[in-house]
């Protein structure tokens, strides 16, 4: 469905509703007018400033937009396919940087999509299309070669769901891929890194070149955190991601090479068959407990 709509004027009074899949609030930022945070059972999920779409507050979405910045000659248009909605951030800076991006958007939680379009409305022409869908039943539906970036950003509650961790969603994933494109996840996890590194081993079954970005705490096992994976088929500038994200106000670390060999180990490939869920993050953690 197209959710293009005129934004008007967003009245600064938070928001509670009991969405499919949990109670989500919409809460003011009383700093940035027109500025919103979308938390979904207390977990932060998504902040959009409707007035300065460029403007990212949470760390893990600016690395993707450095990822973003970095595919093409600025201003260029992009295919993206986007997993996961919350409340389309990325997708916004996407249509606001790149005008002209055709950007599909899969949210499974059809209450939660209703909930941003009513409050959060995106602006008319934005090249964004929104399905109410299951993100693997999606991405194993799309076009070949349809997408330059697909960015992965599911959390049923707080976790990465069992099925968007797979060698077989690897595959599937790779298939929407054009042949120089980028296949970016936003997982979460914490030493000794059991989920992450199983997921390094997974997609490395299926795309020649992995890296990931991280801040040095969350990859020194010093607290659980957001890390960003990224697999491709062909080279990753790493060294203009690695200057714009040290540059970042929350310093990054981009990793690649012999280093994920020495991370990755003796993990095994998951398979559908065993796959689980990422990790429970602990309490305290996202602004959960």
């Amino acid at each position: 469905m197209e959710n293009n709509r005129d934004a008007g004027p967003a009245e600064a009074i938070p928001v509670a509703r009991a969405v499919d899949h949990g109670f989500a609030r919409l809460l003011p930022d009383i700093d940035r007018e027109r500025a919103w945070l979308l938390t979904v059972d207390g977990a932060p999920q998504s902040y959009v400033d409707l007035d300065d779409p460029g403007y990212l507050e949470f760390e893990y979405t600016r690395r993707i937009a450095h990822l973003l910045d970095s595919r093409a000659p600025a201003g260029a248009p992009l295919d993206l396919l986007h997993l996961g909605g919350g409340a389309l951030t990325l997708p916004r800076y996407a249509a606001a940087t790149r005008p002209g991006s055709r950007q599909d958007v899969v949210e499974a939680d059809r209450g939660l999509l209703e909930l941003v379009a009513e409050h959060l409305p995106l602006p008319a022409g934005s090249g964004i299309t929104v399905h109410p869908a299951d993100a693997r039943a999606h991405v194993e539906a799309a076009p070949r070669d349809s997408a330059d970036v697909l960015v992965a950003d599911v959390f049923g509650g707080s976790r990465v769901p069992a099925h968007l961790t797979s060698v077989e969603f690897a595959r599937a994933a790779e298939r929407v891929l054009r042949p120089d494109g980028v296949y970016a996840a936003n997982l979460a996890d914490g030493a000794p890194f059991g989920f992450l590194r199983s997921q390094l081993a997974t997609f490395a079954t299926v795309f020649g070149e992995l890296a990931l970005i991280a801040e040095p705490a969350v990859l020194r096992g010093r607290r659980f955190g957001n890390v960003l994976l990224l697999a491709s088929h062909a080279p990753l500038d790493t060294a203009t991601l690695a200057r714009r994200t040290a540059a970042d106000a929350f310093p990054a670390r981009v990793e690649h090479g012999p280093a994920l060999l020495r991370l990755t180990g003796d993990a095994r490939p998951v398979r559908d068959a065993e796959a689980q869920a990422s990790p429970e993050p602990p309490a305290g953690a996202f602004g959960i407990g």
